[in-house]
């Protein structure tokens, strides 16, 4: 075999056993030729290192110097190896994707250009098809939350979610496009960033204090960027770190079922992860944290992650038994099972008590929910799609009670028995559950050193830094710069928002000086229908609503002035997502481009 001519000289090159397969960087064979150094530049051939993950130089067999055996290993390899030719060249254009079978499990096939890229089909999030998403500058947008995977590499570069999908090897000859790939990968269509581990050279310690999303993808960031210290992940919870807006969703969902990694992930990973472990006090000068049971750590770096707590009403009777509040599955599971066949009152008609709501509709005798509101999620979603939730809760025989706020639990035998409404009105009540909103979890920073807002925020540059050098905060707890509202200090306590504060957070630790660029967006399921939300609406003061509200299929445009701020939909997928995607890029909505059409400014994507 001759090799074809390289322009740069060869540094280093290892000759091993050849093979007539083509491999991709996830199915590499254990023999194969590498060059050290590269490159082919006669526009016939590129020659790379597997390390880059680019295609390696296809050699021949046979090679004189190399025995002509198969392994086991590479039998086994090859049993696992599937291909399929999937379209024609020309049957996509640019900038088009598709899901197509291989070897009867999905793929995504997208063109960008000239070129062909094949990865995972579903959101590794919640497995949402991708091809119903969005295709923008070199990444796809999950239709359903939101995630966004490079489309060259796989790898997740907007949350939710943390693992990446999986990339196949895409091979163009006599115009049809084949597509080869691992039949594991192919079923599972996840997969995780190669991660570091630690080193004792490295005696740099970083302390992450919480157990959401912004903590573990936090952690996982530093391992994945090189960080090879001490990463101690501490939480206040019982449980390692969980999906906790299930909680609300699938109330009697088991803890395991729900966690974000297991224990066997962090281990391998060399992430220390303290459960049942709560902070008494930080301090900023002696780079500290003390904890109640006596105990501290050290630290180079700091994340504050501690999210938020149920906010108390204080009035007569809060302290009832069966009167919850939702934070955790102890919670969830205790209220899924004390309001069977009971008479239910929620306090809260937004995310919390809806979902909530929607769970217990038809597992309790009656669900009432009360609120000072008009109609559900108003100050959120406006009366317009308010008013199509609130009757979609109707149908399902919910009662509504708005215009009165909650004066007092009465009870019997230390036992809740009804909830007497400011108005006057008493409802029957077996169980009742605040639904009212949160405080952030920062109290025992009171004499930290860190500066904190009167609400008790923790405000953070675009580097998640707070006001102390090595101390970062992320999630529901700080005030951040949005960069879509021009690098307005909002809070934003979205469950999306939360990881991309951690890999930000996670970013800046190690040095890279990276700022946040995040579009907030959220969703709410009830009764297996979603509302999907994206922008930062507060203060809007008109709604554009196209489609049918009735009939539960519309797109809302919250709009400020003559721009578009929001952009809410249900049933109108993947419109949130496009819209997401024209915040990302910086481009504006305009109220002018949605009054007559919903779609119009899709040209501008």
């Amino acid at each position: 075999m001759v090799l074809p001519p390289l322009r740069s000289a060869v540094i280093g090159l290892i000759l091993v056993k050849p093979s007539s397969r083509l491999f991709s960087s996830q199915s590499r064979p254990p023999f194969f030729f590498r060059l050290l150094t590269s490159v082919n530049k006669n526009g016939t051939t590129v020659i790379l290192s597997a390390a880059q993950s680019m295609p390696i130089y296809k050699v021949p067999q046979p090679v004189t110097t190399v025995r002509n055996q198969s392994s086991k290993a590479d039998t086994a390899m090859a049993a696992n190896q599937v291909e399929a030719v999937v379209c024609g060249v020309d049957e996509l254009k640019d900038g088009e994707m598709r899901e197509v079978d291989v070897g009867g499990e999905k793929a995504l096939l997208v063109k960008q250009g000239s070129e062909f890229f094949a990865v995972g089909a579903k959101c590794t999030h919640y497995g949402a098809p991708l091809s119903k998403g969005v295709l923008c500058n070199g990444r796809v947008r999950c239709p359903w939350h939101g995630a966004c995977f490079n489309v060259k590499t796989g790898d997740i570069e907007e949350f939710p979610g943390l693992d990446s999908l999986p990339k196949y090897q895409v091979e163009v000859a006599n115009g049809k496009v084949k597509i080869r790939a691992e039949k594991s990968s192919l079923a599972t269509s996840k997969r995780q960033k190669a991660m570091c581990k630690a080193s004792a050279a490295n005696q740099k310690s970083v302390v992450i204090i919480g157990g959401g999303p912004a903590s573990v993808s936090c952690a996982e960031t530093l391992r994945q960027e090189g960080f090879q210290g001490k990463i101690t992940l501490v939480s206040k919870d019982k449980y390692l770190p969980y999906d906790r807006i299930k909680l609300s969703k699938a109330m009697d969902i088991a803890p395991e079922a729900i966690a974000l990694r297991n224990q066997d992930f962090y281990s391998s990973n060399d992430i220390t992860v303290q459960t049942n472990k709560e902070v008494k006090s930080v301090s900023a000068s002696s780079k500290s944290v003390k904890f109640v049971d006596g105990s501290s750590l050290k630290f180079d770096s700091l994340l504050i992650a501690t999210g938020g707590r149920p906010r108390v009403l204080p009035i007569p009777g809060a302290d009832l038994k069966n009167v919850f509040f939702l934070r955790t599955p102890d919670d969830a599971n205790a209220i899924a099972q004390k309001a069977k066949g009971k008479k239910v009152v929620i306090i809260g008609s937004s995310f919390i008590g809806m979902e909530v709501a929607a769970f217990l509709a038809d597992k309790a005798e009656s669900v009432s929910v009360v609120d000072i509101i008009k109609v559900p999620f108003q100050l959120v979603l406006g009366d317009k799609v308010g008013a199509v939730l609130q009757k979609m809760h109707e149908e399902k025989g919910v009662k509504f009670h708005f215009e009165s706020g909650i004066k007092e639990f009465l009870g019997k035998n230390g036992f809740v028995s009804e909830a007497v409404l400011s108005n006057g009105t008493k409802l029957p009540a077996d169980v009742c559950i605040l639904g009212v909103g949160v405080v952030p979890s920062t109290e025992f920073l009171k004499d930290s050193g860190i500066k904190m807002t009167d609400r008790g925020f923790i405000p953070v540059n675009q580097f998640m830094q707070t006001d102390q050098p090595d101390i970062f905060a992320a999630g529901d707890i700080v005030e951040f710069p949005l960069f879509s509202v021009g690098g307005k200090d909002v809070n934003i306590q979205h469950w999306q928002m939360a990881h991309a504060h951690g890999r930000n957070a996670a970013l800046n630790i190690v040095g890279k000086k990276h700022g946040i660029k995040s579009v907030p967006f959220f969703w709410t399921v009830m009764y297996g229908k979603s509302v999907r939300y994206t922008g930062y609406g507060p203060g809007y003061d008109d709604v554009v609503v196209h489609g049918e509200l009735d009939a539960q299929k519309f797109v809302a445009f919250y709009t400020k002035g003559n721009e578009v701020v929001a952009v809410a939909s249900m049933n109108f997928d993947p419109i949130v997502a496009q819209a997401a995607e024209m915040m990302q890029a910086g481009k504006k909505i305009m109220k002018s481009d949605v009054v007559k059409d919903p779609t119009a400014w899709l040209q501008k994507l």
